[in-house]
């Protein structure tokens, strides 16, 4: 039977805003496991003591950030909206049903004069992950690191070319020592100083709109102007524990090295492994993680030859010797160490000029075919043969559980795929609130509710026996196979 609604908009109720909220919403959990008190002392010295009139409360104020990067509100014009109306956020914030939201323009206000340069998101972030540290969720000994790239608030097509130096490497001067050692232990003699010349120039495109921005052209990466995330998680639980934004034009490997040491020293980590892709490999990362005891474990890097030519490694290298053996039998001898810090070996000329291979092996003039080996180069064959190792695919396969899945939460979820503003100190915030985000949503999940019942723990208790008891049947399967493998070839 058709029956009509009858309006209540107009009718006055008492009701509580506890109410509203149901038991196991999510803001409810991030607000029993997380202490956010601890922003009060951060932003202290921020404040007048004695005079002017009184500030919103700071607490509030990240909290409204956090619900934006949390439920993926691009405007802040919007979050005020969504705040007003939404019975969850305001109990979140403490405001009551009737209390009036903070205006937009206060988030802007604080963000461009009392918070901008003193590093506040960055000690908001620290603080979240030492609180996961504490309830065990980050133990520091595996991390995995990727970039991913922002597209910045830029128009591709509106830039001006700029000449710029070069930048300096940070282990220069420990590669020229070893150059020095290198060219001293061949009896060769030492490289002249370099005198006073210019520095090395390049051209680049830099935006009029986002100069902080940097040009990406790379190959499977749509072109424009981009800034890179470079972010790494904790192989436990795949929480976030540092984050690092660069403009789209910086190899993912630069900075690296240095925010490894960053997390050692801000967090004690003890770090044993580290699982990164093939952008990482390179000589200089190999001997850092050699230095530092770290076990690395990264794909193969295809080489970036021309097709059809030989393979470096088709060419045998041998250690006691010192030369390279080529497919042919000839010997490439050492003939000296450049700047670069690589071994040069050249063949004969002669021999090369009458060798079948001699098309796919070089096209140099003369006939002589250069190999050259970084000084560095053993780091890198130790690394390369992790990726043989049981450990080493164990800590690469579950890069992609982690970082990789880390990133695709963040863009689908948290608005990580464009810049919201411009300059780099900004997208530094963004990114560090998306990942504060992050954290706090997977801490809340873990700790607060559903993590804490015997259900949950039975559930995960049960996937990991599955998940072992799949591992060990391959494994028997393998040895099975490889035993009676063995045998029919004996029998054959």
């Amino acid at each position: 039977m058709l029956k009509r609604t009858t309006a209540h908009q107009h009718e006055l109720e008492y009701v509580s805003i506890e109410t509203l909220v149901p038991p196991n919403h999510l803001l409810r959990k991030i607000d029993r496991v997380i202490d956010f008190g601890f922003i009060y002392d951060k932003v202290e010295h921020l404040y007048s003591q004695d005079n002017g009139r009184p500030p919103i409360d700071p607490v509030l104020l990240f909290k409204m950030l956090l619900i934006g990067y949390l439920y993926g509100v691009r405007s802040e014009r919007r979050l005020e909206d969504e705040i007003r109306y939404n019975m969850a956020y305001r109990w979140f914030l403490g405001i009551g049903l009737s209390g009036s939201v903070p205006d937009h323009s206060t988030i802007s206000r604080n963000r461009n004069e009392r918070f901008a340069g003193t590093g506040i998101y960055q000690e908001i972030f620290d603080e979240i992950v030492l609180q996961a540290m504490e309830h065990k969720l980050i133990d520091g000994k595996t991390l995995y690191t990727d970039s991913t790239h922002l597209k910045a608030n830029a128009n591709k097509n509106k830039f001006e070319r700029n000449v710029v130096s070069a930048s300096v490497k940070s282990y220069t001067k420990e590669l020229d020592a070893a150059v020095e050692e290198a060219r001293k232990a061949k009896g060769k003699k030492p490289l002249k100083e370099k005198e006073d010349q210019a520095p090395t120039e390049r051209e680049i495109k830099s935006s009029t709109t986002d100069p902080d921005s940097g040009f990406m052209h790379r190959d499977g990466k749509p072109k424009g102007f981009f800034y890179l995330d470079h972010r790494t998680v904790d192989g436990n639980h795949a929480l976030i524990t540092d984050v690092h934004v660069t403009p789209g034009n910086v190899h993912d490997s630069v900075p690296y090295l240095d925010r490894l040491d960053r997390q050692r020293d801000r967090f004690g980590f003890e770090i044993k492994a580290v699982g990164v892709d093939a952008g990482y490999m390179s000589a200089a990362i190999c001997k850092g993680l050699s230095d530092r005891k770290i076990y690395g474990a990264m794909p193969y890097r295809r080489p970036m030859g021309k097709k059809g030519m030989m393979k470096k490694r088709e060419f045998l290298y041998d250690e006691h010797y010192d030369c390279y053996l080529c497919p042919e039998g000839q010997v490439l001898t050492y003939t000296t160490t450049n700047r670069e810090g690589r071994h040069e070996y050249k063949s004969d000329p002669a021999i090369c000029g009458r060798c079948p291979l001699l098309d796919r092996c070089t096209k140099s003039r003369t006939h002589q075919k250069v190999i050259h080996r970084h000084v560095w180069e053993h780091h890198c064959e130790e690394v390369e043969e992790h990726r043989f190792e049981e450990r080493g695919k164990k800590i690469y396969e579950r890069r992609k559980e982690t970082v990789e899945r880390s990133f695709a939460d963040a863009k689908e979820l948290h608005g990580h795929r464009y810049a919201r503003l411009r300059g780099l100190e900004k997208v530094q915030e963004q990114c560090l609130m998306a990942a504060c985000a992050q954290n706090i949503k997977k801490m809340a999940l873990r700790l607060g509710g559903e993590g804490n019942s015997p259900v949950f723990w039975w559930k995960w208790c049960l996937k990991s026996l599955q998940r072992a008891l799949r591992e060990t049947i391959a494994e028997e399967i393998t040895c099975w196979g490889k035993i009676l493998t063995g045998e029919l070839q004996a029998v054959a």
